[in-house]
């Protein structure tokens, strides 16, 4: 039997709770190139890598540790040591031993995966060897779905509510929870059968007969009403335009976390629903929930109409009894797919052409019942005249927020649903 021994670090990891670390590190896990603005667009850029190197990663950790509230004073002046003995050698600080195992751990647990089969060795210089390009992690499946869980968490803790259901409805409906009033049964309704209103009928209708046999024939059958429960299709459609991180604000990333906790909260609250994620930029394109927390924003202008007509295309699909894109934004409308493909743009002024096919395709929208909520991440007096317009023409709202709130306006908005009539 082989046996591995390495360096004692402190018992329970100082302390520490791996999973408020990982929050700390959310930003960093849900990068959205707002280090580098004027970096190349998500998934081909050399930016990606940067991010994603284990030297990244351990200093997000060291910053988390000193100044993200994770140890006390008392923690950390241990963990550093003293200064005096920085020039006596005899191997790493206790704090770079723990950066190291700390990363071991988040491997082990499965909240990242390393490139390489080995976790960072101790003395490794923040996951780096010796000859060979920097060492890489990935963002698993399992941390995102984390992340999602404590954004929901904290959003909803944020507005005092503890938990949420389906989506109610004033309409009854036939079904398993009865909780309404009995009708005659009609072919479609669920067969869940009032026996005692059914018998009575049949009794009124006449009397027992020899041996007290019942006649029950299908007029007398009576089913219970339950309250009708809707189901919602959603497109979350994200600008990922150049715009999202200019002007010293990160507006891509918590537009990400929304995400991730309005798709946790449908998974566990609302598993009848459907979540889709669209991006827009100078076209459009539809990606899958799971690589949402990884792409990034590019030098994009920002073709709203394409996005509309795609996230319309994908609720077209859907059969619910609402169908509805929330759509998250901060600039006006610059780019316009024509009729032979090629990309129109315009970024001075709100061009009459790309507002006139905007305004077209949210006709089309309201034309197939789809409501259209829109959260403006800008305060520009001409955009939020171009939003208004938008949500009188689908007859949807209008929300003028900040990154930091924007989380609680859509988890509100989505779950209000839940008193609003389903005709």
């Amino acid at each position: 039997m082989r046996y591995r021994y390495t360096r004692y670090t402190g018992e329970g990891l100082e302390g520490i709770d791996l999973d408020e670390l990982v929050s700390k590190l959310s930003r960093l896990l849900l990068s959205s190139g707002f280090d580098n603005p004027y970096g190349q667009s998500y998934g081909t850029s050399d930016q990606d890598d940067d991010d994603r190197s284990l030297q990244s990663l351990h200093d997000a950790i060291l910053d988390a540790l000193l100044n993200g509230g994770l140890l006390s004073d008392d923690a950390v002046q241990g963990l550093l040591g003293d200064p005096a003995d920085a020039d006596q050698g005899g191997g790493e600080s206790r704090l770079e031993e723990l950066i190291q195992e700390l990363i071991r751990q988040m491997a082990e647990q499965g909240y990242i995966s390393l490139d390489s089969d080995e976790a960072p060795r101790a003395g490794a210089g923040a996951g780096q060897g010796q000859d060979t390009s920097p060492a890489r992690f990935q963002v698993t499946d399992k941390s995102l779905d984390f992340l999602g869980y404590r954004a929901l968490r904290d959003l909803l803790g944020s507005s005092g509510r503890s938990s949420v259901g389906r989506h109610d409805t004033r309409e009854l409906a036939t079904g398993v929870e009865a909780g309404g009033a009995s009708k005659p049964y009609e072919f479609g309704d669920t067969l869940n059968i009032d026996a005692s209103s059914t018998i009575l009928n049949a009794v009124q209708r006449a009397p027992a007969g020899e041996g007290g046999a019942i006649d029950v024939r299908y007029q007398d059958l009576m089913v219970a009403q339950g309250e009708y429960q809707s189901s919602c299709a959603t497109v979350l459609m994200l600008d990922c335009s150049h715009s999202m991180i200019l002007y010293g604000e990160d507006r891509f990333t918590p537009a990400k976390q929304v995400a991730l906790a309005l798709a946790h909260l449908i998974r566990s609250q609302y598993p009848g629903d459907a979540l889709n994620a669209v991006l827009f930029h100078d076209s459009a394109e539809e990606i899958p929930l799971k690589r949402l927390a990884r792409v990034r924003v590019g030098p994009y202008y920002t073709n709203t109409r394409e996005g509309l007509r795609l996230a319309r295309r994908v609720l077209e699909r859907q059969r619910k009894d609402m169908r509805q894109i929330v759509m998250i934004t901060d600039g006006k409308p610059s780019a316009l797919t024509q009729p032979d493909g090629r990309i129109y743009r315009n970024a001075f002024g709100l061009d009459p052409m790309i507002i006139r096919e905007t305004f077209a395709e949210v006709a089309n929208c309201r034309r197939a019942g789809i409501m259209i909520n829109t959260f403006m991440l800008a305060r520009d007096y001409e955009l939020m005249s171009f939003v208004r317009r938008v949500a009188a023409i689908c007859r949807g709202k209008a929300y003028f927020t900040t990154p930091y709130t924007l989380g609680r306006y859509v988890l509100m908005d989505y779950m209000d649903k839940k008193t609003k009539t389903v005709h």
